[in-house]
């Protein structure tokens, strides 16, 4: 089995324009007599390779805990995209990952730079997608994210951002980015993997 790490490092990560970068504190350290070595970090939710809960959007939408480990963990189709994801690119995309499966057509990750337009995204919120996930710290254009998000979040489709693609070939894996059990919260970050079963 092949495991791919598509996660950022989290202390040298992409951060969205305005958002706060990762710090790490060291609180304590063997090598100046300490004990054990001890670490403390502050970040936004959003930074590196993160979800976003539908709560990030939507003042009643699912917080993190809220939502289901199936979001996160199983079969995803990697499609290669570079530029706007149109709607029809969306169905092109759906399409490649529905004839290799269905469970693979209900986590797409989207490789290379790719900006998913308001068309794309509803037709992603309309096919049951459970989660869409992207290279770019933000599903939709830069500028102007909230119209993609809502599309998406609304329709419960769970967003992974930040991922890194550069080594995964298109086709389907098993997919684990799980996030980390923040009660509440609008988003987590998570170590994403996928798994290659057949290498």
């Amino acid at each position: 089995m092949k495991i791919y790490d598509i996660s950022q490092e989290v202390f040298g990560c992409q951060v969205y324009p305005g958002d706060p970068a990762p710090e790490r504190k060291v609180l304590s350290s063997v090598e100046k007599g300490d004990v054990c070595n001890l670490t403390a970090l502050c970040m936004c939710a959003h930074n590196g390779t993160h979800i976003d809960a539908p709560f990030h959007f939507l003042q009643d939408g699912k917080t993190v805990d809220a939502i289901g480990l199936d979001a996160f963990v199983g079969m995803a189709y990697v499609a290669e995209h570079q530029g706007i994801v149109s709607g029809e690119d969306a169905l092109a995309i759906l399409q490649k990952a529905q004839e290799q499966g269905r469970d693979a057509a209900k986590r797409i990750l989207i490789k290379g730079e790719a900006e998913v337009s308001i068309e794309a995204a509803r037709a992603f919120a309309r096919s049951g997608l459970l989660l869409l996930g992207n290279e770019s710290q933000t599903v939709g254009p830069p500028a102007a994210p909230m119209e993609v998000h809502l599309v998406l979040l609304s329709a419960n489709v769970i967003l992974l951002e930040g991922i890194r693609l550069a080594e995964v070939p298109q086709g389907v894996y098993l997919l684990n980015a799980a996030p980390l059990q923040l009660a509440g919260a609008d988003g987590s970050p998570c170590r994403a993997i996928l798994m290659d079963p057949e290498f």
